[in-house]
């Protein structure tokens, strides 16, 4: 099963690791999955053996997003994750920031989008304190959840 709790996914993140395998993480909202999430993470798998995918909870993406947000469930948009051929693992987690969940599954790799510099990635410390790396850029010009939100709402 792709879809594993924080404690499951750390002790199978422990095993994959002492095979060598190379553990890739990413995080976000992932609301409304479009064609840029979907070549964003087949761009991160490419970086490693296993892909771990942190989906923000329903709560911290209100927080995140704003009071209408998320349109997608948590659970749903986990499945949605889960069921991507790139996407090995997907867990919930309600922080704000995934700090305290790279400190549990210390990533190899660590990948955020484009539009974050490496010094805005605030988990970065934690991920380097660990002997793995952040990659920051990998994006997908013109694609996100927050342009087709507003597409839809230009053409309604």
């Amino acid at each position: 099963m792709k879809i594993q709790t924080r404690e499951t996914l750390t002790q199978i993140i422990a095993q994959e690791k002492e095979k060598e395998k190379t553990i890739v993480t990413t995080n976000g909202c992932f609301d409304l999955i479009h064609v840029g999430h979907l070549r964003y993470l087949q761009a991160a798998k490419k970086l490693g053996d296993l892909l771990v995918v942190g989906v923000n909870s329903d709560s911290s993406v209100r927080k995140i997003k704003g009071a209408k947000r998320p349109l997608i469930p948590e659970n749903e948009r986990a499945e949605m994750l889960a069921g991507l051929n790139c996407v090995d693992y997907v867990v919930i987690f309600p922080e704000l920031e995934p700090v305290s969940l790279l400190s549990e599954f210390k990533p190899d790799i660590h990948v955020k989008g484009g539009d974050y510099t490496i010094e805005q990635v605030i988990e970065r410390e934690v991920v380097e304190e660990n002997g793995g790396k952040v990659i920051v850029g990998l994006n997908i010009e013109g694609k996100s959840t927050t342009n087709i939100i507003q597409t839809i709402l230009d053409r309604s």
